[in-house]
């Protein structure tokens, strides 16, 4: 139960944990990144609104997933912290994970300490006040994530759309893109 809830956690702060079983997608393009990343801009409460991945254990709970809120900060360190909130077994929690600059402006790398593995996480596209299309590879790992976020908990259709194609184009097919619903519990549009 335990390396479930691991997993879970990993889903809803942006895939980047390791994940036990991963399935190949097929031939994925390079995602390329925003060509004029602001990080400051990137911050402030998101919401995951589409989810898409190659691991087994997505495939198995996507129809059971919720929309997250995502919390964007900056980190003493010159990274940043993402801290999700999300329903689980009819409970909020509440996650932090730290993400680090790799260099690039947009793209950060995540270690799971718990299993070991790192991540490469790029903010592929972004309009700051409205959506981010945010990519997630292994580094030294099988998996692959592709998340929406949104401002707000009902993204408009030509962003579901653009989502749709992005994660077409990485290799993921329709069956395993998600849109994942809102709950009246762990979600609020403005605190």
């Amino acid at each position: 139960m335990a390396s479930l809830r691991s997993l879970w956690t990993g889903l809803v702060l942006l895939g980047v944990l390791g994940v036990l079983g991963v399935l190949q997608t097929g031939a994925q393009a390079q995602a390329s990144m925003q060509s004029d990343f602001q990080e400051d801009k990137f911050m402030g409460r998101w919401f995951s609104a589409g989810l898409a991945s190659n691991s087994s254990w997505f495939r198995e709970k996507k129809a059971t997933m919720s929309m997250c809120s995502t919390v964007v900060a900056p980190s003493a360190d010159g990274g940043l912290n993402l801290t999700s909130t999300f329903l689980r077994k009819d409970q909020c929690e509440t996650r932090t994970m730290h993400l680090r600059p790799t260099g690039t402006p947009g793209s950060y790398s995540y270690h799971s300490p718990r299993w070991g593995r790192t991540s490469l996480v790029s903010v592929v596209e972004i309009n700051y006040s409205e959506y981010a299309l945010v990519d997630t590879k292994g580094i030294d790992h099988d998996f692959h994530m592709a998340t929406l976020y949104s401002r707000t908990q009902t993204p408009r259709a030509e962003l579901k759309e653009k989502f749709s194609a992005f994660c077409e184009a990485q290799g993921f097919t329709e069956d395993i893109i998600v849109f994942l619903p809102k709950t009246d519990k762990c979600l609020k549009e403005e605190e």
